[in-house]
């Protein structure tokens, strides 16, 4: 398997390396392999276009952009117009229709983020969380319809633009009050013709099971981030990250569910270690539902 340096230390090299990824058999659901790039941000801050090409050599044909204004320890990307931007992955071979903003950027400049993206040519717009991404455990109910209705009204726009809103599931999404899930209180919250959800697979170490959600809530998906992981008590989480198809995931179901759940596209995401993302691909591949 390639090191993590190996993949890290330029584009140059990345493509080289896994040039033998590229042209591989049809992807799974007949959609494209795509990739988060949250796990390259710290590449793509020194060295943007190696990132980008490495990623397409990988055998990942669409990315998922976290916000182009920079967040974090994200950075931005704002020396590229929207336009000149798509071109230049265009130009790669990688699509983009989607990318996750920062709750100011939706809320408080939400038709500043809606122009960009709609002169992009995003379809989506989507939030990681709704309230504390580290909760308490002393939210309420009514927390959660306080959360929830910002982002309503932020929908309201982007669909008016032609533009889904998605609500990612981590923070205090997928936590619990008084022992119940915290994200079934605001799927009944959301306006289900303006928003839709995006689904973090790693959320089932959390109690949340994709397969059951996609077939609970059938149509209210649009897409997933994958991630694949083993019981490892070495570490705080007591998990840790293996490329897809290495880990405890049943794929086949959750791509068999999928299909129910409406789900359109997918971003492998395997932040603990970047170059666990490339052989993710050959599995994918070779995977039949």
């Amino acid at each position: 398997m390639m090191n993590r340096r190996t993949f890290l230390k330029s584009g140059t090299a990345t493509s080289a390396l896994l040039a033998a990824t590229r042209y591989l058999p049809a992807d799974p659901l007949g959609l494209p392999i795509g990739c988060q790039t949250y796990p390259v941000r710290k590449t793509i801050n020194t060295d943007f276009v190696g990132t980008m090409k490495g990623l397409r050599a990988a055998g990942f044909t669409q990315i998922e952009l976290c916000s182009p204004y920079g967040y974090s320890d994200f950075s931005s990307l704002q020396q590229y117009k929207p336009q000149e931007l798509r071109r230049m992955l265009s130009d790669w071979g990688i699509g983009c229709i989607s990318a996750h903003w920062g709750a100011k950027e939706l809320f408080e400049k939400a038709d500043e983020s809606i122009a960009y993206a709609k002169d992009f040519g995003m379809t989506q717009m989507a939030i990681a969380a709704l309230g504390p991404f580290h909760p308490k455990g002393s939210e309420t109910v009514d927390d959660v319809k306080r959360f929830v209705e910002p982002f309503n009204a932020f929908a309201e726009k982007a669909h008016a633009a032609g533009i889904v809103a998605l609500l990612h599931n981590e923070g205090f999404v997928s936590a619990y009050i008084d022992g119940k899930p915290v994200y079934d209180m605001m799927i009944t919250e959301l306006n289900p013709a303006t928003t839709s959800l995006q689904f973090q697979v790693s959320t089932m170490q959390q109690g949340y099971d994709a397969v059951t959600y996609f077939k609970k809530y059938p149509g209210r998906f649009r897409s997933m981030h994958c991630q694949d992981w083993v019981k490892d008590p070495s570490t705080s989480s007591g998990f840790r990250q293996v490329p897809l198809g290495k880990g405890v995931v049943d794929w086949k179901a959750v791509f068999t569910a999928a299909k129910a759940g409406g789900v359109k596209n997918y971003f492998v995401e395997l932040e603990e270690d970047p170059a666990l993302m490339p052989p993710s691909v050959p599995y994918l591949k070779s995977l039949k539902v």
